[in-house]
Formats: structure tokens, C-alpha cells, sequence
């Protein structure tokens, strides 16, 4: 069973930048895609990126450009740096992992974007 946890959420002002991290419990090469994806309140969880085992990358265009998902294979984790952050980025962040069969999801961390 792949256990996949996100920490990193805080409060943060407008303009400002956290780093979100995803443990994984397996070697991340094991899952060919990994992502973050996110829900705010009253809507539907969105794709924010995804990185897949050969370093390719993937945004949401509304993060283009401020948010970069990167990996540490050596550490089993997954990060994502959002920078110049937006109210509108306020969120619960979820961590997914997919391998052919299955997939996975941590339990999601909070980011709030507030002065």
C-alpha cells in the first residue's frame, strides 16, 4: 500500500511563497506520474501539476509561471513551490500518485492566501 503524505500548508500573505512537500512511502519511481491537485471551498478538486518519472511537468495555467513541481528521488518526495501567491490560491493541496493499476492520494494539506 503506497502512503502518500503532504505537509507545508500554512497562512501566508498575498505575494508570498511556501513549499509544499509529498512523502511517499515507496520509491517514487514506482509512480510514473505524481501530482498536486487542489479544492477550495465549494468546487471541485482541480489539477495544479504533475510530474512524471522522466522529469516532464504540467500546470494549470492559472499557476504558470509561479508555481514549479520538482522531485527528490533519493528522498522518495515530491515538492511544490508556490510563489507570488493569490488569494484565489487558497486551498486544500492533495498529493496523488499513480502507478498503471492504481492510485494514490495523501490526506491534503491547507494553504491560506490572507492578509
Amino acid at each position: 500500500q503506497v502512503q502518500l503524505v503532504e505537509s507545508g500548508g500554512d497562512l501566508v500573505q498575498p505575494g508570498g511563497s511556501l513549499r509544499l512537500s509529498c512523502a511517499a512511502s515507496v520509491s517514487i519511481f514506482s509512480l510514473y506520474v505524481m501530482g498536486w491537485y487542489r479544492q477550495a471551498p465549494g468546487k471541485q478538486r482541480e489539477l495544479v501539476a504533475t510530474i512524471t518519472s522522466g522529469d516532464s511537468t504540467n500546470y494549470l495555467d492559472f499557476v504558470k509561471g509561479r508555481f514549479t513541481i520538482s522531485r527528490d528521488n533519493a528522498n522518495n518526495t515530491v515538492y511544490l513551490q508556490m510563489n507570488s501567491l493569490k488569494p484565489e490560491d487558497t486551498a486544500v493541496y492533495y498529493c496523488n500518485g499513480r502507478t498503471v493499476t492504481n492510485d494514490y492520494w495523501g490526506k491534503g494539506t491547507l494553504v491560506t492566501v490572507s492578509s
